[in-house]
């Protein structure tokens, strides 16, 4: 589960009214939206909220390290709140729904030393793609 605005309280980091809009709509577990959701989600809590406003606060936000972005084909690029915990996505190819998982048990953090060819891996992102149960049925 996110814990988005415990940490940006713990952070120091100044919630006005429309960075703490922002911050509450991002709020929770298997959030994954686009700054066009997030717009209208934010509008709807405090009319005016201008885009403008909010492509700027996820920006500051993904700067910060609170939020991530994770990009999916040709899909819009979607922010997550679980910028923290390590997990993977599994992502419907049909309707892009998308949901956290765990990391995967018994699968090389990094590949050998020989496939690496003198890089230095810093991280893995790993995104299962199948259909949702909403999109089989």
């Amino acid at each position: 589960m996110s814990d988005l605005l415990r940490r940006l309280r713990q952070g120091g980091w100044r919630l006005t009214a429309q960075r703490r809009v922002v911050a509450e709509v991002l709020d929770g577990d298997h959030i994954h939206l686009t700054a066009h959701e997030v717009h209208a989600r934010a509008v709807e809590r405090l009319p005016g909220t201008s885009r403008a406003t909010v492509y700027s606060i996820l920006g500051e936000l993904v700067s910060r390290g609170e939020l991530l972005e994770v990009s999916t084909s040709d899909r819009a690029k979607r922010y997550d709140p679980n910028a923290h915990r390590p997990h993977h996505h599994l992502v419907c190819v049909r309707c892009g729904a998308m949901r956290d998982v765990p990391p995967a048990r018994g699968l090389p953090a990094e590949p050998p030393e020989r496939e690496r060819f003198g890089y230095t891996v810093l991280d893995v992102e790993l995104t299962y793609r199948g259909l949702c149960p909403h999109c089989t049925a």
